[in-house]
């Protein structure tokens, strides 16, 4: 990793962050609309960009600021979070009336918008209506509810999408290429999963990992390979044997076996939601592998070797369908199918709500082992 002038490490998702258009990653139709309007000069004065934390917005606005000509001491950031109140608006207004000093626009980026006060947001609306032509206002937030209608109306408005677990997986295999490592197959896909859309948050993720890996191998070795078991080590992810073995008890219906997995995955302290999530996402790895068995190429990236024939395995032996009905038939209905994944889906949605993190899931195995006591 690169170095401040002061020693310190610069952290990866500055070091990395686009500084061209070309380089932003899974916002195109934002990148489109705003190229084509600097080309044929038809540039907004106020601008609204919307999504949730880490999707690129600031970065965007400063591209934006560079790509009409804006330099460093015409460009600036507020922190909304910080500078919320009416007086830091009344001293934005008086700033904005003063001309570049030595770029065609000033362009003021405001940052979390959504935490103005009311007072500060009525003060901003006034400057909105009647810019200065020299001035431009980018505002980005990640709760568009919370922005007052009369602004909203006044901006163009672009919705910065949440990133696939595939797009985050490619920038943090190129990153970590760029800084001498190698992620084996399985750990990027699981710095994806820990990042939950967030290109900062995958990058900040990697950092721990290769902070704990500080030496690089010289110019004549291999990259330093990174293993799963490293992600798991270092951020505290669950462990895929902990996975694995509630996949298998669902696929031997061992509901004893998988409330003791499920206890001592909470006995561990670990995240539960998110134990859930990469149990929710290695399920329907198997249903794929079911009913799509030609994508198994396309999943090797997703699965270390292990994994994979872990996966198989369990599809294979899940027993098929009986055709014969009646007792024996259903207790060979296999467990691998939509209904089972919409089950887990059901009960991964209630676990922001459970005063017991491990309940939903709890529930939910029981659900689908078909094993509820009946209420006579």
């Amino acid at each position: 990793m690169s170095e401040n002038t002061n020693g310190t490490s610069l952290a990866l998702y500055r070091k990395y962050r686009p500084q061209k258009w070309k380089d932003v990653v899974g916002q195109e139709h934002v990148v489109d609309v705003l190229e084509s309007s600097v080309k044929s000069n038809k540039v907004s004065h106020a601008y609204l960009f919307v999504g949730s934390r880490g999707t690129g917005k600031t970065t965007a606005a400063r591209i934006f600021a560079g790509s009409i000509g804006v330099s460093v001491n015409d460009l600036y950031e507020i922190d909304a979070a910080s500078n919320r109140g009416i007086e830091d608006i009344k001293e934005l207004r008086d700033g904005v009336r003063v001309l570049p000093f030595d770029s065609k626009y000033k362009v003021y980026i405001i940052d979390e918008v959504h935490m103005l006060t009311k007072e500060a947001f009525n003060a901003l609306l006034k400057t909105l209506e009647e810019p200065p032509k020299h001035v431009i206002f980018i505002l980005a937030t990640t709760e568009l509810h919370k922005v007052p209608e009369t602004i909203i109306s006044r901006c163009q408005v672009f919705t910065f999408k949440k990133p696939t677990e595939k797009m985050l997986k490619k920038v943090l295999e190129d990153v970590a290429e760029k800084e001498g490592f190698e992620l084996d197959a399985g750990s990027a896909e699981l710095l994806a999963i820990l990042a939950d859309g967030s290109f900062r948050d995958a990058l900040g993720e990697l950092q721990k990992v290769l902070n704990f890996h500080p030496s690089h191998p010289s110019p004549k070795e291999r990259a330093r390979k990174i293993i799963r078991e490293d992600i798991e080590k270092i951020t505290g992810a669950p462990k895929t044997i902990l996975v694995n073995d509630l996949l298998s008890a669902i696929a031997s219906k061992d509901l004893e076996k998988g409330m003791i997995t499920i206890r001592t995955a909470s006995d561990a302290n670990l995240d539960i939601k998110l134990y859930f999530k990469l149990l929710i996402q290695k399920f329907r790895m198997a249903i794929i592998m079911r009913y799509a068995p030609k994508l198994e190429e396309e999943m090797i990236g997703d699965l270390s070797e292990t994994d994979m024939e872990f996966v198989k395995k369990l599809v294979k032996e899940d027993p098929e369908r009986s055709r014969q009905g009646g007792t024996d038939g259903a207790s060979k209905k296999h467990l691998f199918t939509s209904s089972t994944l919409a089950v887990l889906l059901e009960a991964y949605q209630q676990m922001d709500n459970a005063f017991i993190a491990e309940l939903p899931l709890e529930l939910a195995l029981v659900k689908i082992l078909g094993q509820d006591d009946k209420i006579s």
